[in-house]
């Protein structure tokens, strides 16, 4: 199963209401039922109406030739468990135009389902819920300003209950990873909110910054982090974090190099004064590599920095 079909399904599921009042389909609650097996598939939502009416909900990132003929297979598979024909819909949150039809006849068939585009659904009333969820959801529908679309949902994940705020965050950076203009925004406004800490338990985008610390790098590593992520600011979410890594990496040996070369210095001539350290630490890697291979060969401090 695709990362953004369980993240946008848990959202759903979870208290999204707009969304589904946007595309004209009324869920009162979720039945999580395995159906009799149409090629080994279980359909992505099923749901109840009030009046029992069952809703089925599939979502779909890309095009499919056979949607409609797939649609008809879950809809006898239905029936077949609840005894009822389903209100289908295919909820499109791909990036290509879309390009699926929902209708499929033959010399004695016809059957039809609704195939929903959310880029054409309002993400403003998605901005505007009270609902976490929602909000999260609108980075895929259509809005005014992306980046301002953005920095409210950001600014929604902030506020909300802690406990959940890294579940949250992680499932607006799956689902903003399914619009690749978004995420080139995302770390610098994510950066100028209190969820730093959240991205850092993110098993993904954490992962980094934990190998780091292991190797002893952290300093540099959050350096490096925070110039990536106002560097990746129009290259994208990844390659922000990967230069901030890189970055990090790098002052990471550079202090590691010069603290191993002070401290082989005070062991050769005796304590260093601070003007001293003030002077290497200004030096660059290869500046503090050269000083290092002089080092067997000077009677003096003063020698070894000529």
């Amino acid at each position: 199963m695709h990362e953004y079909d369980i993240a946008l399904k848990s959202l759903l599921v979870c208290g999204s209401k707009s969304l589904l009042d946007l595309t004209k389909v009324t869920v009162d609650h979720w039945l999580s039922v395995e159906l009799p097996e149409v090629r080994n598939r279980r359909v992505d939502l099923l749901g109840e109406t009030a009046d029992r009416r069952i809703v089925h909900i599939e979502l779909q990132s890309t095009h499919d030739a056979t949607m409609a003929l797939r649609m008809m297979e879950y809809s006898a598979a239905v029936f077949r468990k609840f005894g009822r024909f389903p209100e289908q819909v295919v909820l499109y949150v791909g990036e290509r135009p879309l390009r699926m039809t929902g209708t499929l006849k033959g010399a004695h068939v016809s059957f039809e389902c609704r195939i929903v585009d959310i880029r054409e659904l309002d993400g403003e009333r998605l901005l505007e819920s009270p609902r976490l969820e929602d909000n999260v959801i609108a980075i895929l529908a259509k809005v005014r300003d992306q980046r301002s679309a953005i920095r409210r949902i950001l600014r929604s994940i902030a506020s909300s209950d802690p406990d959940g705020r890294a579940k949250a965050l992680a499932g607006f950076l799956i689902l903003a990873g399914l619009r690749r203009l978004a995420t080139g925004a995302i770390n610098q406004e994510a950066s100028q909110m209190p969820i730093l800490d959240d991205i850092m338990d993110h098993p993904i985008l954490g992962s980094r910054f934990k190998l780091a610390q292991e190797q002893g790098l952290a300093l540099g590593l959050e350096r490096g982090l925070e110039q990536g992520l106002e560097r990746g600011l129009e290259r994208g979410l990844e390659q922000g974090l990967e230069r901030g890594l890189e970055r990090g990496l790098e002052r990471g040996r550079h202090d590691g190099e010069l603290g191993i070369l002070l401290r082989l210095m005070e062991r050769r001539f005796g304590r260093v004064s601070t003007s001293v350290k003030n002077r290497l630490a200004k030096m660059s890697a290869s500046e503090v590599e050269a000083t290092a291979l002089r080092l067997l060969d000077a009677r003096s401090v003063e020698e070894l920095l000529d």
